[in-house]
């Protein structure tokens, strides 16, 4: 394993500390569970520079990384749910969309394809969890809360429409495919 690979693995470690913290009902905590995710979701940014910059991206690298980014996120998500910040329904629909972009990659790389890289829509499905996630863990005043659950239901929208930008140009190819037959 190189370098990148074990920043990726790091972070699935931080997120057992990110959870614990997150669903601590102590002031403090709040505040040590964002600057831990705050940490996590930057190493996110660190170990696919250092890939490309030390020219170390690996077939692990390329399915191991997205699939710790779905771990971080879903176990933030379902900490907010514990602690009552969201609802469930914005997180199954999110949990929804990630298992089936999971089988996809699996399957892509199942048919010799290989994974897909992301693309612009599924890094601002990203920044939008990041920036929602991160003032839903925000110790705010309750004035926020509103302004919380729009960039949270903001995210929700942007990580189904990232699923589908995702999917449909191969959904196009199968039915050029059929037509061809």
């Amino acid at each position: 394993m190189n370098i990148p690979n074990w920043i990726t693995v790091s972070r699935l470690i931080g997120v057992f500390f990110l959870f614990y913290f997150l669903i601590t009902p102590v002031f403090f905590s709040r505040w040590i569970s964002l600057v831990t995710f705050l940490t996590i979701a930057s190493t996110d940014w660190v170990d696919g520079y250092l890939a490309r910059k030390m020219n170390q991206v690996t077939e692990l690298g390329k399915f191991l990384d997205p699939l710790v980014d779905k771990v971080f996120i879903i176990s933030t998500l379902s900490g907010l749910v514990i602690v009552e910040r969201i609802s469930i329904w914005g997180v199954i629909l999110i949990i929804f969309r990630e298992i089936a972009i999971t089988f996809y990659r699996i399957n892509s790389i199942k048919n010799k394809r290989g994974p897909k890289e992301a693309n612009i829509w599924g890094k601002f499905k990203t920044f939008s969890q990041v920036i929602a996630i991160a003032f839903l863990i925000a110790p705010l005043p309750q004035d926020w809360d509103n302004f919380s659950n729009i960039l949270f239901w903001i995210s929700v929208i942007l990580t189904l429409v990232s699923g589908l930008i995702y999917v449909i140009p191969d959904i196009g190819l199968k039915k050029n495919k059929t037509k061809d037959m």
